[in-house]
């Protein structure tokens, strides 16, 4: 029994501990999408939805909840962005060339149709963030449009 008191005390104190430890934030600019948002033509309800399930993780623009200045969890969040940020950072889109943002594109629809996308995890804190079908629908519709678009730039 004593040694389990020892050991929460030590977990306490290391909570403690990793509390002063600083963690970089996600704070760039809504106008780095502008680009992307601006290029794919996406209607003001795709934006929304855009918005509330795609780029807090895939854009250099994070709305970061309370929670977030609380360790371990500001660790988990900030690996969630990063990861997210290395398969798709819309905040550059405008540097990719033709042929990665149709491959992009296809990835996008691919992942939201698979129902990989958005994730469980960031679903149960963000309700917002939870498709309707409609919604589904919706934006898989405008990203192959999108996607087609790019194609056929490229065909030019």
């Amino acid at each position: 029994m004593k040694i389990l008191k020892i050991i929460g005390w030590i977990a306490l104190l290391i909570l403690l501990i990793i509390q002063f430890i600083p963690t970089e934030k996600n704070n760039g600019e809504i106008s780095s999408l502008d680009f992307f948002l601006n290029e794919t033509s996406a209607s003001s309800e795709v934006k929304t939805i855009l918005k509330n399930t795609c780029f807090d993780c895939h854009s250099n623009v994070t709305q970061y909840p309370w929670y977030h200045s609380i360790a371990p969890v500001n660790f988990w969040i900030n690996h969630h962005v990063e990861e997210g940020k290395e398969h798709l950072n819309l905040s550059k889109w405008s540097t990719f060339s033709s042929r990665k943002k149709e491959h992009k594109m296809e990835e996008f629809w691919q992942e939201i149709e698979d129902e990989h996308m958005p994730l469980d995890s960031y679903t149960w804190t963000h309700s917002k963030a939870k498709l309707s079908d409609a919604e589904i629908e919706m934006v898989i519709t405008w990203a192959k449009e999108v996607e087609r678009e790019y194609k056929y730039q490229q065909q030019r």
